[in-house]
């Protein structure tokens, strides 16, 4: 082969470049890992040289490699046997499977030996179906692995549910203080019930066996061949680091780190991951920011294009779905949430959450923050400003997590500042009915509004925040095109969908964008890297006949670095 003739072409199809025109190409020409041409089936088809690699699109869909901006992907990896057991939706449809699941796990097990699980949601389970209000408990459980600490952690990660064994372990009784900014669930009597939100989960978690570094590098190479398999080629790592102690779901662990760093040592971490690390726990303290920063090591990566750490991350409030969100306007039955960070008064929390702000930006850190509520977000974007305005930083792209019930005119902020925020379109998919019930049709029916923010000129983000939900982007896609629930399939917010050009940016242009790499990667343009994904059909066409269509494509063909890392026979 001649050094300038590619190594692979893709042709006869249809390239979505998802540059700034969203031009539409018949074929797109790599050599080595780089992308060299673009254009029509006939211009392409001239550069090939005997050993080119030419693959007949046959009308079927090119598009960038998928970037899911927000997936914690050693936490995710480690959600799976023999780590954990499934109690996610649909492996379980009520209290009672997860119990049996539970007996199972615990026959199995040596007495004292941990059970742990991930992704049980009261909204699928036929118990809280059938009596509103119901929330699993430790009683459920008791039965089920009497010997045996148990903990499971809900589909959102910001409850757990335990049993005796393991409250009795991590000496929760009815005289136990919540951590602030959080809850632990106490029946009539004062005794508490199992179920722990948000920082309360700590309480148990942290009693969690830690997973060897070997194991966590075995369970990464796992998760990068299923990311493979569906057309992910980058991910942001949302909070490594020792803040959080050294749990299985947390994703907080220095081991997790240790095991990227030697992975990309070795040539074999066939992603690209951009990491936030985390300074302080949720409910912590400025003086916790403060220290955590001081005390982060340097991270060296072999591959900057495939690990490289670009920010940190702090937690602003809860989620809606546990009413721990801060909002302006009351949940039904009264409360409304607060910040999940050190202080006593409202006043206070504020005051800690503007200067955790200040200290990572002043230290240089992108800044992405965890926050849901309404007035949480404003508090939050405020803090964004205040910090520029004090030690200005032109290009900080700082950006909200969630940001479910952001206000117009946060997003108005946020789009003058050149900050984004990075919404969850498969989340909203799982929980917009039960979200009526907790904030009222009005307010879930705005959750997460996407057109808001594309037409205010924010830079959006779309990802999965798995093990919150799978990171399948297809279903990202569909759901910002349709904003259908997944129980009822009704709409929810309808006038919040967008177009597929701008669900396709989310996962792709927008998202590297987030990673300081819009010059390199996100796009299919010559110059940047040959990270691409083929599908099995006409994505255009399928999107504009019936979007519900979007999720059963599959994809055929994934390209990472200009070397074939998928292929579907």
């Amino acid at each position: 082969m001649t050094s300038s003739a590619p190594t692979l072409i893709l042709t006869g199809g249809q390239v979505l470049t998802v540059d700034a025109d969203f031009t539409i190409a018949e074929a797109v020409a790599v050599r080595g890992q780089v992308i060299t041409a673009v254009g029509t089936a006939a211009e392409i088809a001239a550069l090939a040289g005997p050993e080119t690699r030419v693959v007949d699109l046959a009308g079927r869909t090119v598009l960038p490699g998928i970037n899911d901006s927000h997936l914690h992907g050693a936490a995710y990896a480690m959600t799976k046997p023999p780590f954990a057991i499934d109690v996610s939706h649909p492996a379980v449809g009520s209290i009672a499977d997860i119990a049996e699941a539970v007996r199972k796990a615990a026959r199995g097990a040596a007495p004292g030996e941990w059970i742990v699980g991930l992704g049980w949601d009261p909204g699928y389970l036929a118990e809280c179906l059938a009596e509103p209000g119901r929330l699993p408990n430790r009683w459920d459980l008791d039965e089920a692995a009497p010997g045996n600490p148990v903990c499971l952690t809900d589909f959102s990660s910001h409850m757990v549910w335990a049993n005796s064994a393991a409250l009795r372990a991590a000496g929760i009784d009815r005289t136990t203080q919540a951590p602030a900014g959080a809850v632990i669930d106490a029946g009539e009597a004062g005794e508490p019930t199992g179920i722990l939100r948000e920082a309360a989960q700590r309480l148990v978690q942290s009693l969690l066996p830690s997973p060897t570094v070997a194991q966590r590098r075995e369970a990464i190479g796992s998760l990068v061949r299923e990311l493979h398999a569906r057309g992910i080629t980058s991910y942001t790592e949302p909070g490594l680091g020792a803040a959080g102690g050294d749990t299985l779901f947390g994703g907080l662990s220095d081991h997790n780190l240790t095991a990227y760093v030697e992975l990309v040592a070795e040539g074999a971490l066939r992603v690209r991951v951009s990491v936030l690390l985390l300074p302080a726990a949720m409910g912590g303290s400025a003086a916790d920011v403060r220290e955590g920063l001081e005390g982060l090591r340097p991270v060296e990566s072999a591959d900057e294009r495939r690990l490289r750490v670009i920010g940190v991350k702090i937690f602003g409030d809860g989620v809606p779905p546990n009413r721990t969100a801060w909002m302006s306007e009351p949940y039904p039955g009264g409360g409304h949430g607060s910040l999940c960070v050190h202080g006593a008064t409202t006043a206070l929390r504020a005051d800690e959450l503007r200067e955790m702000i200040r200290i990572a930006h002043d230290a240089g850190y992108q800044l992405g923050v965890h926050v849901t509520g309404d007035l949480a977000i404003d508090a939050v974007v405020d803090a964004f400003v205040a910090a520029n305005e004090r030690s200005p930083r032109p290009d900080a792209r700082h950006y909200v997590i969630h940001g479910d019930f952001v206000s117009p005119k946060s997003l108005e902020r946020l789009a003058e500042q050149g900050y984004g925020i990075n919404m969850n379109p498969g989340i909203k998919w799982t929980i917009s009915d039960l979200m009526d019930g907790i904030v009222g049709e009005r307010r879930s029916a705005y959750q997460w509004p996407v057109r808001a923010a594309v037409e205010a000129g924010v830079n959006v983000c779309a990802s999965s925040d798995a093990p919150i939900t799978e990171p399948d982007w297809r279903q990202g896609v569909a759901g910002m095109l349709l904003r259908e629930s997944k129980a009822s399939g009704r709409q929810s917010g309808p006038e919040q969908c967008v177009g597929l050009a701008d669900a396709l940016r989310a996962y792709t242009i927008n998202a590297a964008r987030q990673d300081f790499a819009e010059d390199w990667k996100g796009s299919i343009e010559p110059g940047k890297v040959a990270d691409l994904v083929v599908l099995d059909r006409d994505l255009v066409q399928a999107a504009a006949a019936d979007p519900h269509e979007i999720t059963s494509i599959e994809v055929d063909l994934t390209v990472f670095d200009g070397e074939v890392v998928h292929e579907r026979r």
